[in-house]
């Protein structure tokens, strides 16, 4: 069915895939996995699943059709697919993030415990998970937030770094501050140093150095308005402070940054990026294009265009290097999961043909599994009209497999 919600393609974007085909890169399979115990989905930031010791994937929170948070938590035993409750979340969180620190510890911190018609405030709660009693509560954050990013440094920290939270009761205020936290303390320590640029919806990626990359993401620029972000900033953690690096050239926010073996990203789609500065023709679908950055150089380049555009989808790196880009959507109509797949070599900077999965979705979870699979868990599969419930997006509670 997606084939036939997508735009026509015009006659530069057929010509740019051509370039960008690849020969080298041959796709896998996916199978059908065990449904999760309920449906959700997990828009920006995308760090909705956890591995857990060598054989668990732990799933908390996010939000149904109805933009409502959960504080439903489950555990899945990859290798026999059975799927075990957990003790819920102490607070119901969505656009929260869940990360696996250095020490194999699982932290969710922030969000918003509420659904639409509320204000949006950000939650300046987290808990950690453990194995024998549950989710316990540490520390408070300095500020509450949400659709915020959080990445595990070498030094076993977590930083956390901005976000939205309420500005008044119908708009948005985007984050400067971040925070670390302290796993043997458990304590937070708000980051002296404000980030060079106000951010939320955007990937984080740890460096090879250890330095932590942030790549565009959204500003809140009025009630209901956002706008998409090219510029991009460093964390050192030796001294917590920031500096800025090199802009995107296409302004991005849905996108997702991957980073490769050898040390560079990979920057892939978003949404739309509004009038072409080749000709000012207006371009109302996610971005097709991609960027590379060179962490030595500090600056992107253009590399090669994805076979379709797309937004809200996940970005995986298999154990061989290549990166697998699954699902997502357009963000013109939001209105249907893409159920195709594309494999990346970064080697030879081409894409193979799209290849399905079983089903379309956007804004899953997905994670990369020890045994090299990567699970695909849940997500939107219709939206908006697109629906079958009027007011109700539908989301899916089907999770899949990808074995290279």
């Amino acid at each position: 069915m997606w084939e036939a919600m997508r735009p026509p393609r015009t006659r530069g974007f057929r010509e740019r895939t051509a370039r960008g085909a690849a020969t080298g890169v041959t796709p896998g399979v996916w199978r059908p996995a065990t449904d999760m115990p309920y449906a959700g989905f997990w828009a920006q930031p995308d760090a909705a699943a956890a591995l857990l010791g060598a054989d668990g994937v732990l799933i908390a929170g996010g939000e149904d059709g109805r933009r409502l948070p959960t504080d439903l938590s489950a555990l899945l035993t990859p290798s026999t697919g059975v799927w075990t409750s957990t003790p819920p979340l102490r607070q119901a969180r969505r656009l929260h993030t869940l990360t696996r620190l250095e020490n194999g510890q699982i932290l969710a911190v922030g969000g918003m415990g509420a659904g639409p018609g509320v204000p949006p405030v950000g939650l300046a709660t987290a808990e950690l998970y453990d194995p024998g009693s549950g989710w316990i509560p540490v520390g408070g954050l300095a500020e509450g937030r949400f659709s915020h990013s959080a990445t595990a440094l070498k030094d076993g920290r977590l930083l956390v770094a901005g976000g939205c939270t309420a500005r008044d009761a119908h708009s948005l205020r985007t984050l400067r501050t971040a925070e670390l936290y302290d796993p043997d303390s458990r304590r937070w320590t708000p980051v002296r140093a404000p980030m060079t640029d106000a951010r939320f919806g955007h990937p984080a990626v740890r460096l090879d150095d250890g330095r932590v990359l942030l790549a565009g993401g959204a500003l809140a620029v009025g009630r209901g308005s956002y706008a998409a972000l090219g510029h991009c900033e460093l964390f050192h953690p030796s001294d917590s402070t920031w500096t800025p690096t090199g802009t995107l050239a296409t302004a991005r926010k849905g996108h997702q940054a991957t980073l490769l073996l050898g040390g560079g990203v990979l920057v892939t789609g978003g949404d739309m990026r509004g009038f072409r500065d080749e000709d000012w023709a207006y371009d109302p679908y996610s971005q097709w294009t991609t960027e590379r950055y060179d962490p030595a150089a500090g600056t992107w380049g253009a590399d090669a265009d994805m076979p379709w555009g797309r937004s809200h989808h996940r970005a995986v790196r298999l154990g061989s290097g290549a990166v697998l880009v699954l699902g997502g959507t357009d963000d013109s109509s939001l209105a249907v999961g893409y159920q195709n797949a594309v494999l990346y070599d970064p080697g030879a900077r081409a894409w193979s043909d799209e290849f399905p999965m079983a089903e379309g979705r956007w804004a899953p979870a997905a994670v990369a599994l020890d045994d090299g699979r990567v699970l695909v868990l849940g997500g939107l599969t219709h939206s908006g009209a697109a629906a079958p419930v009027p007011g109700e997006d539908q989301v899916t509670a089907t999770t899949e497999t990808y074995t290279p």
